[in-house]
């Protein structure tokens, strides 16, 4: 059963990049909430060559209907050439959260 709620996945490289947009994103309404975790370790090849760096990953609890502008602010404020910006569903979750989601990106 879809809620129609989605988290959205994203990296960054320095904390307070991943500050801006996560702000950015709550102040416009377009998340309830933005956790940043890390720092952590990313493997992944780019320009043909194996790197590795050290990120922080911004979990984006949003709505569905709002992904094409979450999507459009981070592809503003984000200083990657190709930023990660992955949506999963929520399947499931509790109402009570789910309904606060729903009012802080209202």
């Amino acid at each position: 059963m879809h809620t129609g709620h989605i988290v959205v996945m994203t990296t960054f490289e320095k904390r307070e990049n991943a500050d801006r947009v996560a702000q950015t994103l709550v102040e416009r309404r377009l998340a309830a909430c933005v956790q940043i975790l890390g720092p952590m370790t990313s493997v992944y090849r780019w320009q043909g060559k194996i790197e590795t760096a050290g990120e922080l990953l911004c979990l984006i609890k949003t709505r569905r209907a709002l992904f094409p502008q979450v999507e459009k602010t981070i592809a503003e404020l984000h200083p990657y050439a190709v930023p990660e910006l992955i949506a999963v569903p929520v399947e499931m979750g509790g109402a009570s959260y789910l309904k606060w989601v729903d009012e802080q990106t209202s």
